[in-house]
Order: C-alpha cells, then sequence, then structure tokens
C-alpha cells in the first residue's frame, strides 16, 4: 500500500461511525457509515493532507467516491495533474 493509501485510510479511519479493524481500497464508504457530511469533512481533510483541492458535490461525488479505492483514485489523478502543472 502507498504512502497516499494509507494516509487516505487513515483519515477515514478517525471519521468512520463504523470502526473497522481493516480497511481496504475496496472498503465502501456505506460500511464506514460516511455519509454526505461526514464525506465533505473527508475530503476537506484530504485537501489539507496533500495539498491539492478536489471539485466536490455532495451528491455525486457521495456516488463517485463510494469506496475508499475510489478516493484513492480521484487523489492519485489531482497529484498527477499538481506536478504537470508545477
Amino acid at each position: 500500500m502507498t504512502n497516499v493509501a494509507a494516509k487516505i485510510i487513515e483519515i477515514l479511519q478517525e471519521h468512520a461511525r463504523a470502526k473497522k479493524k481493516t480497511m481496504s481500497l475496496d472498503t465502501k464508504m456505506a460500511d464506514l457509515e460516511i455519509d454526505s457530511l461526514d464525506l465533505a469533512v473527508v475530503v476537506f481533510d484530504i485537501e489539507d493532507a496533500f495539498g491539492i483541492e478536489i471539485p466536490y458535490d455532495d451528491d455525486e461525488d457521495l456516488e463517485n467516491l463510494a469506496t475508499v479505492g475510489r478516493i484513492f483514485e480521484k487523489v492519485q489523478a489531482l497529484l498527477a495533474e499538481s506536478r504537470k502543472a508545477a
């Protein structure tokens, strides 16, 4: 697991209402009981951790960011974009 994935999982574990002993890229936000309001806070924390800005629409992104893996993919893409722009 990459450092990026590990940090995302750490942030999710802080905000999950349903505490999981193990979390993988396949873990669903619904299984963590993270709702749209919780996801907004998670997005802010991830943005702060990685120095990126994640476009966020709570209705659309709750569906698009439905798993840990989907969040990881989004963050990886944004990090790659920011590296190219630098």
